[in-house]
């Protein structure tokens, strides 16, 4: 007796979100449902797929081979219907697309309306986060991620490069001064990022990594910081090119700047062999050519 694909897909939605009432709430099913459909699944194969605790669920050794398999195969199966199904007609479908609320904000928010009435069947969904999502756990089709790519399982199409800016408000420098050289900057209020790093590590020759003296976990924030003249701040072009054109902002430092540092890169990211992969390529086709970065 075969297994059916939509019990597989509850395998996978079991081991994706981290457990049975998870699985069971992404769904929309009963957890009696997604335990009967492992259940049978490991009845059929005659071995153990999950190993389950109070605390969590694990994959055995046996399970982990056969998930692998089984993703493959039903993202072959979905992307083979989804062809058949929409050939000649526009893609549709909902589409997750993830992105730092920043760019969310400066980029894609912009780009909606027409996106919309160019593929008015695809369901667009987009949330923001400011650290990288993981893309099967947050069930994200496509993330839009800014600086160097590490994940080598995920497909990458580069959308372009966005220099980064040491900005200030005018105000703020007619009362604090202009800084010439980067060591100056210890004189001055920084405003950085909680979190990662490397956020605050400036592209200038001989600083590296700066100590703010106000932190934030959110780029539009440093960004309404900056312009209200609480300090400097180091952020990307695709978010102050405006404000620098309309003098809201000032740059800083521009010929000790380095450049090519990594963090220029953006870049759209997904799975490889991704079901969705007509909407994706309709969304970056459509997005890539109208960003301002």
């Amino acid at each position: 007796m075969l297994t059916r694909s939509d019990d597989l897909e509850i395998l996978l939605a079991v081991i994706d979100s981290g457990g049975f009432s998870a699985a069971a709430e992404a769904l929309d099913i009963q957890v009696a449902r997604v335990s009967r459909a492992v259940s049978k699944i490991e009845k059929q194969l005659g071995v153990t797929i999950l190993n389950r605790t109070t605390r969590r669920t694990e994959l055995t050794d046996e399970g982990r081979m056969f998930v692998e398999s089984v993703r493959v195969g039903l993202q072959h199966i979905q992307l083979a219907e989804e062809e058949i199904v929409s050939r000649g007609e526009l893609p549709k479908g909902r589409l997750r697309v993830d992105a730092a609320s920043p760019f969310v904000f400066h980029q894609l928010v912009p780009l909606v309306g027409a996106f919309k009435q160019a593929y008015p069947d695809i369901e667009l969904e987009l949330t923001s986060n400011e650290g990288f999502v993981d893309l099967l756990e947050k069930r994200t089709d496509v993330a839009i991620r800014i600086g160097k790519l590490t994940d080598s399982t995920l497909h990458a199409r580069p959308l372009g490069e966005s220099a980064l800016y040491l900005v200030a408000a005018p105000e703020y420098l007619a009362k604090r001064g202009l800084p010439q050289k980067p060591d100056e900057l210890t004189s001055h209020e920084l405003i950085g990022f909680t979190g990662a790093k490397v956020l605050n590590s400036w592209p200038l020759k001989g600083v590296g990594e700066i100590k703010p003296t106000i932190t934030c976990s959110n780029g539009e924030t440093v960004r309404q910081l900056a312009i209200q003249g609480n300090g400097i701040a180091c952020l990307s072009g695709f978010m102050v090119k405006k404000d620098i054109s309309a003098g809201r902002l000032v740059p800083v430092l521009e010929s000790h700047k380095l450049l090519n540092t990594g963090r220029e890169q953006v870049n759209a990211v997904y799975y490889k062999s991704s079901n969705v992969a007509r909407r994706i390529s309709a969304f970056i086709d459509f997005i890539k050519p109208q960003l301002s970065l």
